[in-house]
């Protein structure tokens, strides 16, 4: 079997542009202004200026589109997690973008008011994420029903949400990254087997994050 071609970043990048410009129309004069204006002001500070300044009229195209490249960047995540908030499972599909140590199980809790926790394995512990309010009753039976495996392992609470006492669905993964660590990544492979052997969750929801709409990278 032919192994499957990975799309070009140029092609990536039109993708994105195709996908972002309905949810950010200003892009399509940002992003264009941005890489003339940046290439312009070097172009003429290079000139000005003379000798090893002129090295920033050859270059001033590339960080022009360098420039351009970095604002359309975010502006298309930022459309992407707007997009997405305060859709029910969000949480989930963000978490697939942890990498390297990080273990993610969606809505291994569920109600009827569609509030959902899922679960994150990692060097801090077992993280729930809470879509509800802080405090919510879901929040207390997932971690106690969790408590019962991982014996002394902490078990935080990440809300996410818009409120009070809530974490941006935005800064969902930072806010992971920089819980302590405590645990070793052996001992982390060892509490995920012991937790997926306990249950897992439900399958992470389709169509919550805008498919193909990604952040380019060069």
């Amino acid at each position: 079997m032919a192994k499957e071609k990975k799309p070009s970043w140029f092609s990536q990048v039109v993708q994105t542009w195709k996908l972002t410009t309905p949810l950010d129309p200003s892009i399509r004069w940002i992003v264009p202004l941005l890489f003339v204006g940046v290439t312009a002001a070097l172009g003429f500070v290079g000139i000005q200026v003379g000798g090893f300044a002129l090295a920033l009229t050859a270059t001033s195209p590339a960080w022009g589109l360098i420039a351009a490249l970095f604002v359309f960047g975010r502006k298309a995540e930022k459309a992407a997690y707007g997009s997405i908030e305060g859709t029910p499972g969000a949480a989930a599909q963000v978490l697939t973008t942890l990498r390297g140590g990080w273990f993610t199980t969606p809505a291994i809790e569920v109600n009827r008011a569609q509030e959902i926790v899922h679960r994150v394995v990692g060097r801090p512990g077992v993280i729930l994420i809470v879509e509800a309010k802080p405090g919510a009753a879901i929040a207390q039976s997932a971690k106690q029903k969790t408590a019962r495996w991982v014996g002394e392992t902490p078990i935080l609470e990440i809300y996410v949400g818009s409120g009070p006492g809530q974490t941006p669905l935005a800064n969902l993964t930072r806010a992971v990254k920089k819980l302590p660590k405590v645990l070793r990544p052996a001992e982390v492979t060892d509490l995920r087997r012991k937790l997926d052997a306990a249950g897992g969750g439900l399958p992470i929801p389709k169509g919550a994050m805008p498919k193909g709409l990604r952040v380019p990278r060069r």
